[in-house]
């Protein structure tokens, strides 16, 4: 507590203390003082003779009395003037006494003001001691509460600060855990795609062994056709009739036989057999036809349960487009064998 900060009775406490144990100081000095007065002989008393004239005493005995009071009063002047200079004494050595006691007494009142100035001085002291003090322990406090409250901002930055790492730690190895698992899956998918692009280039390359031994059979079956189809021409000209139609049933059933082979080629050629494809497989598409060779519908009669291979028969039969060869045959060979012609798919061959 500051000095201006106390209240007027706490501010006269200590000099009132201070004032009352200087003055009982004082009497007490005052006290020893007359005590130690030294003792005085009692005073003696100053004999005075007085004659008194008696009437019935007679003139010799008033003489008498005269001279005896005179002769007295001769003994008792040396006395009087004694005691008269050990009454001066007495009084002398009492007033020296009390002029002592009073020096004393100013001397104690002078070291009780000195002891008060110093008390004073002292209480003083102690109060700017203590309040130094306070104030030392209040900044010392203050410090502390100060470097407190800095640990305790370091504290939490530290924290805050670790949070941070352990996020941004957290983070990395998500972010390598991601990493990893899309390497894995890409890993996974290139893999696939591998997989998927060797068995498509084997089943291409066993298409095209295929398709070539197909067009080998087709061409060594167009060398026969053509053959019989100009030993045919040749019958011809001959003048039997009957032998005619019959040679031209025959040279139509060939032709039909021979875009029977042209049909299955074109068709091989378009398709692309898909991976879920397996031997036993077998599906029946039907194709519809115009007379001029345009393929206008192909549509699954008979599934083989795969989803996947009936859709791939049915878009190597749409991809055709067109077979211009079909305007070699009559309206009625066309209408009976190849407006609605069916073909089965079966992953290992394609017949009709």
């Amino acid at each position: 507590m500051r000095p201006h900060d106390r209240s007027p009775s706490e501010n006269l406490f200590w000099p009132v203390v201070w004032a009352v144990g200087l003055h009982a100081m004082l009497f007490a000095f005052l006290f020893v003082s007359f005590a130690r007065t030294p003792d005085l002989p009692p005073a003696r008393p100053v004999i005075k003779a007085t004659l008194y004239q008696l009437q019935s005493q007679s003139q010799a005995t008033t003489q008498t009395n005269q001279k005896i009071a005179g002769e007295a009063a001769k003994t008792s002047a040396p006395t009087y003037e004694a005691e008269q200079l050990q009454q001066r004494k007495i009084e002398q050595e009492k007033i020296a006494a009390a002029q002592a006691a009073k020096a004393k007494a100013a001397e104690a009142q002078a070291k009780a003001a000195q002891a008060r100035k110093q008390a004073e001085q002292k209480a003083a002291e102690a109060q700017k001691q203590a309040q130094a003090s306070k104030e030392e322990q209040a900044k010392k406090a203050a410090e502390k509460l100060k470097q407190a409250e800095a640990a305790k901002l370091k504290a939490a930055e530290d924290a805050k600060k670790k949070a941070a790492e352990d996020a941004k730690k957290k983070a990395a190895e998500e972010a390598k855990k991601k990493a990893a698992a899309a390497a894995a899956e890409a890993a996974k998918k290139k893999a696939a795609d591998e997989a998927k692009k060797k068995a498509e280039a084997e089943q291409k390359k066993r298409a095209a062994e295929e398709a070539a031994k197909q067009k080998k059979a087709q061409e060594a079956a167009r060398k026969a056709l053509e053959d019989k189809k100009a030993a045919a021409l040749a019958d011809l000209f001959s003048e039997d009739t009957q032998y005619q139609q019959t040679v031209a049933d025959t040279v139509g059933s060939q032709v039909a036989g021979s875009l029977d082979d042209l049909i299955v080629r074109l068709v091989s050629e378009q398709w692309v057999r898909p991976p879920s494809a397996r031997n036993g497989m077998a599906v029946t598409v039907l194709i519809e036809m115009l007379p001029d060779g345009t393929i206008t519908n192909a549509s699954v009669t008979r599934s083989s349960g795969d989803p996947a291979f009936d859709a791939s028969a049915v878009a190597a039969v749409r991809n055709v487009g067109r077979i211009r060869e079909m305007q070699q045959l009559d309206r009625k060979t066309f209408d009976s064998m190849y407006r609605k012609r069916s073909a089965i798919f079966k992953p290992e061959d394609l017949s009709l």
